[in-house]
């Protein structure tokens, strides 16, 4: 079974992952960092030079590889919600799907203090990036709470919280973290 996180840019779907994968002794696996490694660009220059259809299309063909695999922890980009199909790719083979949910303040706060995201994600909208990151979070929102098993705050929390939120909701669906006394010694 497969961990998906979903949620807007900034909401820590990749930090989260990171150290929930490690939690649970899995492989960690960014959705946009497969689509950037299949065409050989950054996000931004993929939006730029084919548009956000292409990419939209480009992210769903590395969902449905995705979803066939087992026993990972995966984040999607914020928009791979909008796909109804994408979401269903993976609820169809088992994943467990949390939405991380931020605030608008949070998620801007967050995109202006990671300065490789800004440089590899582009805007979306030719709006200022506070208005943009409002309307895209309200416009998402029902996407988001329709594609989610459990929809979990990451506002104000640290990310160890988050994780252990996670690890009690996977215990009670029977998904156990990785025991380090089970490792082979150093």
């Amino acid at each position: 079974m497969n961990v998906v996180l979903i949620g807007f840019r900034g909401s820590g779907k990749t930090t989260v992952g990171r150290a929930l994968a490690e939690r649970l002794g899995r492989e960690f696996i960014d959705t946009d960092d497969c689509i950037e490694r299949q065409a050989a660009m950054s996000i931004r220059d993929l939006f730029e030079r084919h548009g956000e259809s292409h990419f939209r299309s480009l992210e769903s063909q590395a969902i449905a590889e995705l979803a066939k695999l087992d026993g990972k922890v995966i984040a999607t980009g914020g928009g791979a919600v909008l796909k109804y199909q994408n979401m269903q790719l993976f609820k169809r083979a088992g994943a467990r799907t949390f939405f991380l949910q931020v605030g608008a303040e949070t998620a801007q706060e967050r995109i202006q203090a990671d300065a490789s995201s800004r440089q590899r994600r582009p805007a979306l909208t030719d709006q200022d990036p506070a208005a943009e990151i409002r309307k895209l979070i309200a416009f998402r929102h029902p996407y988001y709470l329709q594609a989610a098993d459990h929809v979990i705050s990451a506002e104000g929390r640290k990310v160890e919280e988050i994780v252990d939120e996670i690890l009690r909701i996977l215990k009670e669906h029977h998904v156990e973290e990785k025991d380090d006394r089970d490792a082979a010694p150093a």
